[in-house]
């Protein structure tokens, strides 16, 4: 029996990468502590207590799940027996047996805040689809860090000498985060965690060479390290093109009226309800369209429209994910990507005061004068925002996926034309928009829809429209049609 040391693993090649992650949007990394002063609290580090920690399983957990979605497709399930890049890559379960370890060394990241912004607090609700209120007990609040917080993120490759299947899966992670297509966090597909990395520092080391293995020895990244983007690094490996199937959609707003998120107030003497406001590096804290508020908007006016067709249900649980009802339900994710938007060139520190009135006497409600603080509307030059959509194919269910888009497709048309109001206050005029311009890509297409004129007529450019009949709104006509009672 040959002696322990002798089993290595033939390692040929050290790769060593460094990079600095930047947050785009608010991100929460959580802790799980449940006696924090807010409901759901952000995770720190146990030593520098004043630093956010991203933890090495939580940065490879992500990694990996993009390299699996990348080359098998979204939803699909690791197979257990090494053939998928991920699995090669980062490790797996041989025949739920023996263990194979992961090449990948990915270490824990302390993060730095950015000077001008702290840990935001945001208030979520679960609403009542019926009543179109809060639910009873589903107030909760979170922690999040602000977007432009900084990570340092260090990895360290092993590869078999000549491995180029290990190196690709590597690259392929590297380049998602790089293009900001890796989320991190709690609630990734409701706007938090978006993020990227703007180029990477590279120590390649050959083990079979005397003087890398001195480099190896003495590794240390110097601050004058090149820092280039990942396909500079590895010209010769080509990563292809994403086997994921989806829909995007972006599309552009005017805001009609006012708007109104709620927010707690950031003054004790100021007003009593304000628009939600984020921090965003180089313009401060600005007005924006949070996207678990339009995701929720979206929910509900997909079960209306499910529930006028027809439509079994499920399709909006197979769309938005399972909501949890009892104990006994399995929550499923969102198949519907939402990104939080900034509300563009809008008035945001404009006051108005509201009464409630008695109805019997007409008169003053006692102690019910209060104050709000919107996003108004600009009168010469439009207050604009622009939303981004992505429905992803998950599994084998293409016509599920081609009954979802078309149905996205309808809830376009609700925002388009000012029928569905977004945050509070919808009974009072507040919230409504009107289509500008939307972009849709699918299936190789793509399609441009834009307002023309004063009388709102759509122009359409690129592949030919019919296409969204013919594929997507007709597919939610045959599909789902079993109502379940």
């Amino acid at each position: 029996m040959a002696e322990q040391w002798q089993n290595s693993r033939g390692v040929g090649r050290r790769i060593y990468v460094q990079g600095k992650l930047i947050l785009d949007t608010p991100t929460h990394l959580g802790n799980g502590d449940t006696e924090s002063l807010a409901d759901i609290a952000l995770l720190w580090d146990e030593v520098a207590r004043q630093r956010p920690l991203l933890t090495g399983a939580s940065l490879a957990g992500a990694l990996r799940n993009y390299v699996r979605e990348f080359e098998a497709g979204f939803g699909m399930a690791e197979q257990k027996d090494g053939a998928l890049l991920a699995e090669q890559l980062f490790g797996y379960l041989r025949s739920y047996e023996a263990t194979v370890e992961s090449w990948l060394m990915v270490d824990d990241a302390l993060g730095w805040l950015p000077d001008a912004a702290a840990v935001e607090i945001r208030d979520g609700v679960a609403i009542d689809p019926k009543t179109r209120t809060a639910r009873d007990k589903k107030k909760f609040d979170v922690e999040l860090l602000p977007a432009g917080t900084t990570f340092d993120l260090h990895f360290e490759l092993w590869l078999p000498q000549g491995d180029e299947a290990r190196l690709r899966a590597f690259v392929m992670a590297l380049s998602g985060l790089e293009a900001g297509k890796i989320g991190l966090g709690m609630r990734k597909r409701r706007g938090y965690g978006r993020c990227h990395v703007g180029g990477w520092q590279v120590k390649d080391y050959d083990m079979t060479q005397p003087a890398d293995v001195l480099g190896w020895l003495n590794h240390e990244f110097a601050p004058g390290d090149p820092v280039k983007p990942v396909a500079e690094w590895f010209p010769d490996v080509q990563i292809g093109a994403s086997n994921g199937r989806a829909l995007h959609l972006k599309a552009t707003f005017n805001l009609l009226g006012s708007i109104l998120i709620r927010a707690a107030g950031e003054e004790g003497d100021g007003p009593d309800m304000v628009h939600l406001r984020s921090y965003r590096p180089g313009n401060g804290r600005v007005p924006i369209l949070s996207a678990t508020s339009l995701a929720g908007v979206l929910r509900g006016r997909a079960l209306r429209i499910a529930n006028t067709l027809g439509k079994n249900p499920a399709i909006i649980d197979d769309m938005f994910g399972r909501q949890i009802e009892k104990a006994t339900d399995k929550p499923t994710g969102s198949r519907l990507l939402v990104r939080e938007a900034i509300i563009d060139n809008g008035i945001a520190d404009r006051v108005q005061s509201r009464v409630k009135i008695d109805r019997f006497t007409g008169g003053a409600y006692p102690q019910a004068l209060f104050s709000q603080q919107p996003v108004w509307a600009k009168a010469l030059t439009p207050t604009q925002v622009t939303i981004h959509l992505e429905l992803r194919q998950y599994g084998d269910s293409a016509a599920a996926f081609e009954a979802q888009a078309g149905l996205l497709l309808l809830l376009l048309k609700d925002l388009w034309t000012g029928d569905l109001a977004l945050g509070g206050e919808s009974s009072v005029g507040r919230g409504r928009l009107q289509g500008e311009k939307a972009t849709i890509e699918a299936d190789g297409q793509t399609w441009t829809i834009t307002r023309q004129g004063e009388d709102g007529q759509l122009q359409f450019a690129g592949d030919d429209p019919k296409s969204l009949e013919e594929n997507y709104l007709a597919a939610f006509r045959t599909a789902y049609g079993e109502v379940i009672t």
